[in-house]
């Protein structure tokens, strides 16, 4: 039995990629994006209608960011033909630090999945786990929109995430190590001491104990190791690069992740003013968290932005 059939039995896999022909290779149960995982995809023969699509909306009036939406749902739809499960779809990270925006954009990507006839509980709205992104899933989770909050580098996102009964989050394992890595090039991150594997345990087992339904799906995986340290994470988001290598591995996969302690639900005596403040002293504290979610963010506007242009230009 390959790694990846064991990996399986442990945890969902989710396939990293937007590529309709990548998704069909291994037996994935969902699929997330973002724009740069659209940007590539949109390059392929697959996507030359939904393109089209796009840039004939254009002609007919509509703006840049309602043509960007009916790619992503179409591009939803598609993916969704594919896997038995969810698609992750992305709010525009120009939008990060808006809340009214965020839900906005959110309500509009939904509308263009209900016109394709797609299921609303088989999409998840991404949005980044900024405080505005977080209090924005907040109340389209309690209008029965589901959210993934991507960009996770730290336990206070992860925990007022759990907080705002959010369905599902992504700590990103590959960023957190590439941090630590340029600070100490000699470093030894090997397995379990990979200090995205660390948080991801933190994440995974403080939200377990406070009796959370909050979601794990780790992310942005550097190598197998890392995956395997997470075996049993509820979700893995693997590159289609990464489960082409499990599938051809027949390493043993042990369990890592699987929470079997005292459940304590959580009390807190903050309001809401207080919260937000602890959140922002708890990521301006943290170089690598404060510095990964700009860069996350800058990362996915300009791929937003380069997209954008080539539908412009096309």
């Amino acid at each position: 039995m390959s790694t990846l059939s064991e990996l399986s039995k442990l945890s969902t896999l989710v396939a990293d990629t937007a590529d309709f022909e990548l998704l069909k290779k291994h037996p994935v149960t969902d699929a997330t994006t973002n724009p740069s995982l659209v940007l590539a995809a949109s390059k392929t023969e697959g996507y030359a209608d939904i393109i089209r699509e796009g840039r004939e909306s254009l002609k007919d009036g509509k703006d840049m960011q309602a043509c960007v939406q009916r790619i992503l749902a179409r591009a939803g739809q598609q993916i969704l033909s594919i896997v038995p499960g969810r698609v992750s779809a992305e709010v525009d990270a120009r939008l990060s630090f808006d809340t009214q925006g965020t839900i906005a954009y959110a309500y509009k990507l939904m509308e263009e999945f209900a016109a394709l006839g797609v299921d609303s509980n088989r999409i998840l709205i991404k949005i980044a786990s900024t405080w505005e992104g977080l209090a924005a899933a907040k109340y389209l989770e309690s209008q029965g929109i589901h959210c993934n909050m991507t960009l996770i580098f730290h336990l206070e996102q992860a925990l007022v995430a759990a907080e705002n009964g959010v369905t599902l989050i992504s700590p990103f394992v590959g960023r957190i190590l590439d941090f630590y890595k340029a600070k100490d090039p000699e470093g030894d991150f090997a397995g379990a001491k990979d200090p995205g594997v660390i948080s991801v345990h933190e994440i995974y087992n403080t939200l377990k104990s406070k009796g959370y339904n909050t979601q794990v799906m780790a992310a942005s995986f550097r190598n197998t190791g890392e995956i395997l340290e997470l075996a049993g994470s509820d979700l893995l988001t693997i590159s289609p690069a990464l489960l082409d290598q499990l599938a051809e591995d027949t390493t043993a996969v042990e369990q890592k992740l699987n929470y079997e302690g005292e459940i304590i639900k959580p009390v807190t005596d903050l309001d809401a003013a207080q919260r937000e403040a602890a959140f922002r002293w708890a990521m301006n504290d943290d170089a690598m968290a404060h510095d990964k979610l700009a860069d996350g963010i800058r990362r996915f506007a300009a791929d937003q932005v380069t997209m954008e242009k080539a539908l412009s230009e096309g």
